[in-house]
């Protein structure tokens, strides 16, 4: 299953491995579609693909984090 999210990082989770955090852990594998990274906020549309299980994690871990996570217009897949 895939699915395109569009992430919202703040200003102390910039430099913080947080993808890579969330990759690992759940076993998503993320591909970068876009991504724009000032001083004080990041910002990247992802594709993941992994499980339904394993994105709902993944996301759910996102947000715990402080992640701003939406999902993209047309975001399932298959």
């Amino acid at each position: 299953m895939k699915m395109r999210v569009k992430l919202t990082f703040p200003q102390n989770l910039i430099r913080e491995p947080v993808i890579f955090t969330m990759a690992k852990q759940f076993n998503v594998m993320p591909n970068i579609r876009r991504a724009r990274v000032t001083e004080t906020v990041g910002e990247m549309v992802l594709e993941l693909e992994g499980d339904e299980a394993s994105l709902q994690q993944g996301i759910r871990f996102l947000k715990e984090k402080g992640v701003d996570v939406e999902l993209v217009e047309g975001d399932v897949i298959e």
